[in-house]
């Protein structure tokens, strides 16, 4: 599904370039659920960042579904994040202004579905992480937990079939970490592919695949 071949990318920091990536290879199979392990500064989230077609490397080879990420149009790239790919952040990033609901149909609305399509389809998203009974709650009424199950509820209302998860337990407490990684491996086993970034062990033991990264360098484990 997902080939990542020698990427590499760098920063200046005053003068100083900083490489956050250094030849970054790895496959990543239909159905995987990987964990990118690694300290604060070692590459992880840059990694996220072009696997998400938020950032382009300075030199190497991406491929989606045998799509060449890098020689695609502006209107491919669009359509790769909106319909391939779900965001899951730390930060959760929802809009406060409106309801539980709302937000989860924001990626449809950009589909241009019909109106009654999106809101099945946004009622369905918020059912599978038992939160249906929120979904007229704004974020300011709900509880961390509670906000990171409406994002990941947007994340996989487009029926993506890459989730990208970012810390995703980063702000919650235990149970609430629980409950989200329970779903992640819910939907793994629906046939997701799930990456997460994460610095914690504890997260990372529910992946299948593990891998540290070191100074912008990836190592499998």
């Amino acid at each position: 599904m997902i080939e990542v071949k020698n990427i590499c990318k760098s920063y200046f920091l005053g003068n100083e370039e900083v490489y956050a990536l250094k030849n970054v290879t790895f496959i990543v199979e239909s159905g995987d659920f990987i964990a990118v392990m690694g300290p604060s500064g070692s590459g992880k989230s840059t990694l996220m960042h072009v696997l998400g077609c938020l950032t382009v490397p300075d030199s190497g080879e991406y491929n989606i579904d045998d799509v060449d990420v890098y020689r695609a149009t502006d209107e491919k790239l669009a359509e790769i994040r909106n319909k391939k790919i779900g965001f899951v952040f730390q930060s959760f990033n929802l809009l406060s202004k409106l309801t539980a609901i709302e937000n989860v149909e924001l990626p449809l609305i950009y589909r241009g579905l019909k109106r009654k399509e999106i809101h099945e389809k946004s009622i369905q998203a918020l059912d599978l992480v038992n939160l249906s009974d929120r979904m007229h709650f704004k974020p300011k009424e709900l509880s961390g937990g509670q906000q990171q199950k409406v994002a990941i509820a947007r994340a996989i209302v487009g029926e993506p079939d890459i989730i990208l998860a970012d810390e995703p337990t980063g702000n919650l407490d235990s149970k609430s970490g629980k409950d989200i990684m329970n779903i992640l491996i819910q939907l793994n086993s629906q046939g997701k592919t799930i990456i997460v970034i994460t610095h914690d062990l504890t997260v990372a033991q529910y992946a299948k695949r593990i891998m540290k990264m070191i100074d912008g360098e990836l190592h499998e484990e």
